[in-house]
């Protein structure tokens, strides 16, 4: 039954939001028709009373463009609100598809992928089929970029508690998250937008910095539309408002080129101010009880003014400064009103009161995007349960342990327990048993725990700590790198940690897998005799089943445990379930009699 809870929830949204879109456009047509008979109507009204007083068809005329520019107004809000319910649609129907493990086509962060990095090659933290790809719900770069930092490295405990916290409040509000990852859809915010708009608030203002041009502005406004009625109502004659009007023009057009550098790095942002000004606006008017989103909403309150109200005030100011666009609009308002040199001054007054905020508003953004990527996690995965974090080095404790991004009818989980310092879990058994299976299980959900989310296990205790791993070693034919070489440099970072005294936790599968067998179960044995030396804490899969008589020589600091293989009629069958002890069944000589390699 818990299973299908999220499934029936985005079922459900699917349906209610398609009713509530038909509504819409239904609505919609209605309010075109209504908005063509208004200007049929007025049209006709003001045709049949031509000759009637000029008052009676002024009138008319300003009641019938009033009640069409508010029709108008009324079919643009309806298309924003078809466009968000199309999104919230998309969305659920995208849940859906995620909870059958269909997610492969979404991005998967390959913009992200170092191969230096201490474990995330080894974890597929990103690429393909990857953690990435089945957690990222962001919508912005900015919660993409920082979603992918949580994976690359752990928090401090005090923020994973505080992440915990959030992530279990807002898995109750799935309806929010999903509005507001909606409104970021409309017009995703970009990197380059926030950098367009950081570099204008660190350029120096240079220009309409003198306190009058406010006063002078409001003067001009006054003379040019005087000049303009005068002449209207036959005062001025031509033949003086035409070149009038000229000279307004020019000293216009000359302010107006003061206008343009600024003009250009505020281009095109405004759809993406017009997101920012919603989603932060969604954000305010939230009631929170966890501290992380106390604390994102207490930096939305800088200057005792809602961000909102403030992001509101540069979208109306961009908003009025593209109307140059308009080569008609242009001449006029430029002309008589000195636009540009309003929209300026306007924007020297923002800047000068928000000129350090703007990174803080895009980080509660980013934030709040990837609490709703853990929590999306929590709701989609009510199993799941959320680690505690051991105060101690080291300490790792799990129940049911699987790994995520398995789906749950064809997960097998383990338990597994290791405490203390100068512990080695060597991990024997054969080919496809599920050894590196059970690895990246606890690689991952070790990944998870340490940025606040929940993981795939009944319960999972974990040491805020450094892991680091060597499982996925390729060659580099660029660098001209062998695969054993590769190996080589990526044991010297783990070993420059070990002995840096890190509190590190090392994940290894099939140590020195390059080189000969005589070659590799001597330095794998020196290995591991110099992480017991070191208090270091290591999971070691290996196929080497010599190393596990280790144990009799360090009998407190080695724990042998082992995955087999059931052989029926030359069939092999694994159960994929750790077990202590020593392997004692292995598979490759079955295989191989398999392939037509003639063994006796």
């Amino acid at each position: 039954m818990q299973q299908n809870m999220p499934h029936q929830f985005y079922t459900s949204n699917v349906t209610e939001y398609t009713h509530q879109l038909l509504a819409l456009k239904k609505r919609s047509s209605w309010i075109a028709w209504i908005r063509f008979a208004i200007f049929l109507t007025t049209a006709f009204a003001i045709y049949f009373l031509w000759e009637s007083y000029s008052i009676t068809i002024i009138s008319i005329a300003f009641v019938g463009m009033g009640v069409f520019l508010w029709l108008l107004s009324l079919s643009a809000n309806n298309k924003k609100q078809q466009e968000h319910l199309t999104l919230l649609i998309q969305l659920n129907e995208e849940e859906i598809q995620i909870l059958h493990h269909n997610y492969l086509t979404r991005a998967d962060g390959t913009e992200f992928i170092n191969m230096q990095h201490a474990y995330a090659n080894d974890l597929d933290i990103f690429g393909k089929a990857s953690l990435y790809q089945y957690l990222n719900r962001c919508t912005s770069e900015q919660g993409k970029l920082l979603l992918a930092n949580r994976l690359l490295k752990a928090q401090t405990t005090e923020a994973i508690l505080l992440q915990q916290a959030a992530v279990k409040e807002l898995s109750t509000n799935t309806n929010w998250m999903q509005h507001f990852s909606a409104l970021g859809l409309s017009s995703p915010l970009k990197i380059s937008t926030q950098e367009k708009i950081t570099n204008w608030l660190q350029q120096p203002q240079t220009t309409f910095l003198w306190g009058g041009w406010k006063w002078f502005v409001q003067s001009y406004s006054l003379i040019t539309i005087s000049t303009l009625i005068l002449h209207i109502v036959g005062i001025i004659p031509a033949a003086l408002f035409y070149p009038l009007t000229t000279v307004y023009f020019l000293f216009a057009l000359f302010q107006s080129k003061k206008v343009h550098t600024t003009y250009l790095l505020l281009g095109k942002v405004v759809n993406e101010v017009a997101t920012l000004f919603e989603q932060l606006k969604w954000i305010e008017q939230a009631s929170f009880k966890n501290s992380h989103f106390n604390q994102l909403q207490q930096l939305l309150q800088a200057n005792n003014t809602k961000s909102s109200i403030e992001i509101l005030a540069l979208k109306n100011i961009l908003d009025r400064f593209d109307m140059r666009l308009n080569v008609f609009v242009f001449f006029f308002l430029n002309s008589f009103l000195l636009w540009d040199v309003r929209q300026m001054i306007a924007l020297n007054k923002w800047k000068r009161k928000n000129q350090h905020q703007i990174e803080a508003w895009m980080e509660v953004i980013a934030s709040t995007e990837v609490t709703i990527s853990l929590a999306t996690l929590s709701f989609n995965q009510p199993e799941f349960s959320f680690p505690t974090i051991s105060t101690k080095y080291f300490e790792f404790s799990a129940t049911n342990l699987g790994h995520p991004l398995i789906q749950q009818s064809k997960r097998i989980n383990n338990c597994f327990t290791q405490t203390g310092i100068g512990n080695i879990a060597l991990i024997t058994g054969s080919n496809m048993g599920g050894k590196s299976t059970f690895l990246r299980s606890i690689g991952t959900n070790t990944v998870l725990a340490l940025m606040g989310a929940p993981v795939c296990a009944t319960t999972f205790t974990i040491s805020n700590i450094e892991l680091m791993s060597s499982m996925r070693i390729a060659d580099n034919l660029a660098e001209s790198t062998s695969t054993f070489y590769a190996e080589l440099k990526k044991l010297q970072t783990i070993i420059e940690a070990v002995k840096q005294e890190r509190q590190v936790f090392i994940l290894l599968d099939e140590i020195l897998r390059g080189t000969n067998s005589l070659d590799r179960h001597t330095g794998s044995k020196a290995l591991i005799q110099q992480f017991i030396e070191q208090q270091t804490v290591a999971i070691i899969a290996t196929h080497d089943v010599e190393l596990a008589q280790l144990q009799q020589q360090f009998p407190t600091a080695i724990s042998n445990y082992h995955f087999d293989v059931q052989v029926a009629n030359e069939e092999l069958y694994f159960d994929y379930k750790l077990k202590d002890g020593i392997c004692k069944s292995l598979n490759a000589s079955i295989l191989m009699k398999k392939i037509g390699i003639q063994i006796q």
